[in-house]
């Protein structure tokens, strides 16, 4: 071993002065590095390290370690990068949740609704990290805020091709990210928005009148109010995405992310009463290369089914007869205008349930489990009970077998085809 890898696997003591950050990345496979905070306070994206306790982090982490007033940390195992970064934009993103906090506090004197904000910027800007520091220095002031996610892309909330909502109760795991007790979620089944915009824009709509019930009727969120991720994708539809998300939440906040284009085409098109606020990008945010993006969604997931390295789950497997399930896929193929009913519009089709007959197509793919019992219109806008996977398509015997994080028997037959597919490596 080369004394140069020697010196990047032992370990790294760094001491930070206030207001610095110490950023560092863990790339290779079945690495894991360990982070102690020695002396002094430190936040990881506005969560509290614990002095003395030691939190790891595995292949794929990217992590900012913050500090307020200075600290010291120590590092066991080997970094890709790591290095103190003395410029950060943390101060403004306090701002930003003081400014909240107070529109909180307005709120809850009147009993009205707190701010509505929501985040937005192209890719690979950090916005799902702003959300996380937002939500957690929320938590920490005692509120209870919504956090929604519209990114189908990656899916923080439950696995990607999915948007949804989560009630936030306490500060997200340094390693682990937030519990995911009771998450509110709806199926598109895909992996972004333009494979089918008007289900998602209906999607989109169904879920802030979702969100908007939990207001009406908890008080404490009420007044705590809602956290919204947005994707990255921000021009042509992309945009008008963004202007039907804004009025569907009833946004009061815009965060703008690094992208100055989009924060004067917003201050154009929101009403005055919409704060529209520019903010920079964190200089530890990482580009990511399409394959790393990928390799995140699958990581997702296997997470989904087999938990965590920290907490692990014991996925079942069980067969299931091609008669006891209803399998759809939402969205049928589009006929020319010449061929449509009088009155039918063409987008039309794009929320329309096609029935399929189990066949080897399916095979790795996921399968959202519907809640619903109702019509077609219900079945697509209704929120789903969580997620299964076909690992093998018998036709001789029509039977399928499902990975599924619960035993049998399916809380509904009504099951939904999605383009995301998982190979099952276990």
């Amino acid at each position: 071993m080369t004394s140069n890898e020697d010196k990047k696997s032992s370990f790294q003591e760094f001491k930070l002065d206030q207001d610095n950050e110490l950023r560092f990345e863990v790339e290779s496979k079945n690495e894991k590095v360990f982070l102690t905070l020695k002396s002094g306070k430190a936040e990881v994206f506005g969560t509290e390290l614990v002095k003395g306790k030691t939190y790891d982090f595995t292949s794929g982490a990217k992590v900012a370690v913050y500090t307020w007033h200075g600290c010291t940390i120590e590092i066991k195992g080997r970094t890709d990068v790591s290095y103190i970064a003395k410029e950060t934009p943390m101060v403004t993103y306090s701002n930003c949740h003081a400014a909240l906090e107070l529109m909180r506090i307005e709120a809850e004197k009147d009993n009205k609704k707190g701010p509505t904000t929501m985040v937005v910027g192209p890719n690979d800007v950090g916005k799902s990290t702003v959300c996380r520091i937002l939500l957690n220095y929320a938590v920490r002031m005692g509120r209870r805020p919504i956090f929604v996610d519209l990114d189908v892309g990656q899916g923080q909330i439950s696995i990607p091709g999915t948007i949804g909502a989560l009630l936030i109760e306490r500060p997200a795991a340094i390693d682990e990210g937030f519990s995911q007790e009771a998450p509110l979620v709806y199926h598109t089944g895909h992996k972004s928005p333009q494979a089918n915009v008007a289900l998602y824009t209906m999607l989109v709509t169904q879920l802030s009148n979702t969100v908007k019930e939990r207001l009406e009727v908890n008080k404490k969120t009420r007044a705590s109010g809602v956290i919204i991720n947005t994707c990255g994708w921000i021009k042509g539809t992309g945009y008008e995405q963004i202007l039907h998300s804004a009025r569907a939440f009833e946004v009061d906040v815009i965060l703008v992310l690094d992208q100055e284009r989009l924060y004067n085409e917003l201050i154009r098109d929101m009403p005055n009463f919409v704060k529209v606020i520019f903010l920079q990008k964190s200089g530890g945010v990482v580009e990511r290369s399409k394959s790393v993006r990928s390799e995140a969604r699958d990581q997702r997931i296997r997470e989904y089914f087999y938990g965590t390295i920290k907490n692990s789950m014991y996925p079942h497997s069980f067969d299931v007869k091609w008669s006891e399930i209803k399998l759809y896929k939402i969205g049928a193929p589009a006929l020319p205008d010449s061929c449509l009913p009088l009155g039918m519009k063409a987008e039309d089709h794009l929320t329309k349930l096609v029935a399929i007959t189990p066949n080897p197509g399916i095979l790795h793919h996921l399968l959202a489990v519907s809640f619903s019992e109702g019509d077609d219109e219900e079945i697509i806008s209704s929120h789903v009970a969580g997620f299964v996977c076909v690992t093998n398509v018998d036709i001789d015997r029509q039977i399928i077998t499902l990975l599924s994080p619960q035993p049998k028997p399916l809380p509904n037959n009504i099951l939904l085809l999605s383009e995301l597919q998982f190979m099952d490596s276990h």
